[in-house]
């Protein structure tokens, strides 16, 4: 099943909490869905609401080749997580060096995850340049650069339209040819965020697939260890954009039409069949 990366040139722009929406919007959905967390802040945790307190994880022992399996652990959301581990800086450079010398590492056991037809592997990568990132990109279906609707990120725009966070040659290139770009907490009442925006769609074009709009109840959310997909539909705001978004990267992965919502009945159970 397909593996949708979630990268991002510059920290800071929402893209943990992107990768969490999703992925439990996807697993509301009815799909089976793995999140696998590869930044060291293993953040992506916290917004799948496991406790603060836990720090173990799959990336931290990757060099000792943990089984993936046994190291998933689930959420309320439904999504399997494989969470990073509490690291300092030391281990994280060790991890990039080993990655580095050794992408199999990481590379195998994620293969044996696509390996499963019925499951859907969204990954939470460092931001930045990362040999995490490099070993894994290209095995991604669907590569989500997340900006901000800021001057920052707006600088990055050139760059990321060309391709060339991704490197050189023909690899990068084709990597290039699969990744799409998600602007993060619009605010179309701000004269720049909407001057970022249009000049986002003039560079990028089709490859700009979905803007979610700044919206308080994300953070709140977060503090609230809920997710926007549990919010009633027509909420409004980032909980509508993040449907949408939903929508274009099933569809741009070409995810298969999911099963029944979990928790769903069977509706022969409903006239006695089983």
């Amino acid at each position: 099943m397909p593996l949708i990366a979630f990268t991002s040139p510059k920290g800071g722009v929402g893209k943990t909490t992107l990768t969490a929406q999703i992925a439990a919007m996807l697993a509301r959905r009815g799909h089976a869905v793995l999140a696998l967390d590869l930044d060291p802040q293993n953040a992506l945790r916290l917004h799948l609401g496991r406790p603060m307190r836990e720090d173990a994880g799959f990336m931290v022992e990757l060099t000792r080749r943990p089984a993936w399996r046994q190291a998933m652990q689930p959420t309320a959301s439904g999504v399997q997580l494989l969470a990073h581990g509490a690291a300092d800086q030391r281990r994280a450079l060790e991890l990039g060096v080993a990655l580095l010398d050794h992408p199999e590492l990481l590379v195998a056991p994620v293969r044996d995850m696509l390996a499963d037809p019925q499951q859907v592997v969204l990954v939470d990568t460092p931001p930045g340049a990362s040999a995490a990132l490099s070993a894994l990109a290209p095995l991604a279906d669907l590569l989500v650069v997340v900006l901000l609707a800021d001057a920052a990120s707006a600088s990055l725009v050139p760059q990321v339209a060309g391709g060339r966070q991704l490197g050189r040659g023909t690899l990068a290139a084709r990597m290039a040819e699969r990744s799409v770009v998600v602007l993060n907490q619009v605010d179309l009442d701000s004269p720049l965020s909407r001057t970022v925006m249009d000049m986002s769609v003039a560079a990028l074009g089709e490859r700009l697939i979905g803007a979610v709009c700044r919206d308080e109840r994300v953070a709140e959310a977060l503090g609230d260890k809920r997710l926007l997909a549990d919010e009633a539909p027509g909420f409004g705001g980032a909980a509508e954009d993040l449907v949408l978004l939903t929508d274009a990267i099933a569809a741009m992965a070409r995810l298969p039409p999911p099963g029944r919502p979990r928790g769903a009945r069977p509706a022969l159970l409903d006239w006695g069949f089983r």
